[in-house]
C-alpha cells in the first residue's frame, strides 16, 4: 500500500477504560505525524469504524468485555489484516498473552501497570509514538512508508567504550550476536529454530519490557533444537546455548581467557532502548573481535547499525536481513547504508548463513 509521504498515520485506539483511551488519544495525536480516527470500547465498536475508516495502525487492548482482544486479533487479521499493536497489563501472566498475539500476526506491544495507567502512558509517551510508527511501516499488505522523526539519544558510548583497535586473537569457540527490533520475535524463532543443537553459543537482543523475555525464551526453548534461556549476569557463551537479553537491562559480552560470558546491568537507555542491540554488538566488537558474528534483523530505527559497523572493523563477520523479508526495514536499511553488512540475506538464509560464518 502506498501513501503520500505527507499523509498521517490514521490510528484506531480500542480499549474498555475511558481514561486509557482519553490519554492515548492525547499522546498520540500531539504527533503531527499521527492522527487518532477513532476510539472504541470494544472490539464490536471497533468493528464498525474499521469498516467506515481503514486505519493504518490498530492499537488494540487484550481484556476486553463481549470479545477478548486475541480473539478480536485473529478475526481482524483472516478478515482485514491491519498492522495491530497489543496493549496489555506488564505481568507474567499477560507477556504469555502477548506471545500468543504476536504469533497470531501483532507487530508490537504496549505495556501498562496494573495501577496508574494514565501516568505510566504518559511517562512513556514518546515510546508509544515510537511504537505506533513502526507498526505504520510493518509489512502486512506491503510496504507502509512513513514519515519518522528521530530524536537526539544516546549511543553506545553511554554504557561501554568504544573499540580501541583490532580486537583478540582468534579463540577456540566463535560467538553469535543476533539483534531484532519490531517484528523480531516470530523471525528469530524461525532462525533460531533454523540452527542444530551443537550451534556456535549466542546472544540475542530483542527489544522487549522486563518480564516478557522470559516468557520469550521458554517459548523458543520448547521449539528449538538449541537451549535457549533468559541471560543473567555471569553467564557463559557456550555451543548449543542462546542468553536473551532480559528486558530493562543492558546485556554486554565479556571475554574470560579463551572463553565468553555475559554481563547484565542497568544503564541509561541507548537509541531509546534498553536492551540495546549497539551496547551488544559493541561489547562483542571489543572483546570477541574477528571471533564474532553480527546479525541485524527486522526493527524500526536505528539501533545496532553502529555497533555491527564497528564489529565489521573489528574483524567480525557481519550480516543484515533483506528488505523482502523483514517486517520493518528500518534497523537493517541504517546498517546498509553505513557499509556495516559484509552480506544482506534474506530471513530463511540467516541460521545457514550463521553456521558458515562460524565454522573455522
Amino acid at each position: 500500500m502506498n501513501v503520500m509521504s505527507n499523509r498521517k498515520i490514521r490510528v484506531l485506539i480500542v480499549d474498555d477504560s475511558a481514561s486509557v483511551r482519553q490519554t492515548m488519544t492525547a499522546i498520540l495525536a500531539a504527533d503531527p505525524a499521527i492522527e487518532v480516527i477513532g476510539a472504541a470500547h470494544d472490539p464490536f465498536a471497533a468493528a464498525r469504524i474499521i469498516q467506515e475508516q481503514l486505519p493504518d495502525v490498530v492499537t488494540l487492548d487484550v481484556e476486553m468485555p463481549r470479545m477478548d482482544g486475541i480473539t478480536f486479533l485473529r478475526k481482524l487479521m483472516s478478515q482485514c489484516p491491519l498492522p495491530v499493536v497489543m496493549c496489555s497489563s506488564l505481568t507474567e501472566e499477560g507477556s504469555e498473552t502477548l506471545l500468543q498475539a504476536l504469533e497470531a500476526g501483532a507487530v508490537d506491544i504496549i505495556l501498562k501497570p496494573r495501577m496508574g495507567v494514565a501516568d505510566h502512558l504518559a511517562e512513556h509517551c514518546q515510546q508509544i509514538r515510537d511504537v505506533v510508527k513502526g507498526a505504520a511501516r510493518a509489512r502486512i499488505r506491503g510496504p507502509r512508508p512513513r514519515p519518522v522523526q528521530i530524536e537526539a539519544r544516546n549511543t553506545a558510548d553511554a554504557v561501554l567504550a568504544a573499540p580501541s583497535g583490532r580486537a583478540m586473537s582468534r579463540t577456540t569457540e566463535m560467538v553469535v550476536c543476533l539483534g531484532a527490533s519490531t517484528g523480531g520475535t516470530e523471525a528469530l524463532r524461525e532462525v533460531l529454530e533454523g540452527l542444530p543443537a551443537n550451534a556456535p553459543g549466542i546472544v540475542v537482543v530483542q527489544h522487549m519490557p522486563e518480564n516478557f523475555t522470559k516468557s520469550f525464551a521458554k517459548r523458543l526453548d520448547s521449539l528449538c533444537a538449541v537451549d535457549v534461556k533468559e541471560a543473567e549476569h555471569g553467564d557463559t557463551v557456550m555451543r548449543g546455548h542462546v542468553l536473551i537479553a532480559p528486558g530493562g537491562k543492558h546485556t554486554m559480552l565479556e571475554r574470560q581467557g579463551a572463553r565468553y560470558q555475559v554481563s547484565v546491568r542497568d544503564g541509561p537507555l541507548v537509541s531509546r532502548h534498553k536492551p540495546s542491540v549497539d551496547v551488544l554488538f559493541r561489547s562483542a566488537a571489543r572483546f570477541a573481535g574477528s571471533n564474532a558474528v553480527g546479525v541485524i534483523m527486522t526493527g524500526m530505527g536505528d539501533d545496532g547499525a553502529r555497533g555491527l559497523l564497528e564489529m565489521r572493523e573489528a574483524g567480525g563477520r557481519t550480516f543484515a536481513q533483506d528488505e523482502a523479508t523483514t517486517v520493518v526495514f528500518g534497523m537493517p536499511r541504517e546498517a546498509i547504508q553505513r557499509n556495516a553488512a559484509e552480506k544482506i540475506v534474506p530471513l530463511e538464509m540467516i541460521a545457514r548463513e550463521v553456521l558458515r560464518a562460524s565454522t573455522r
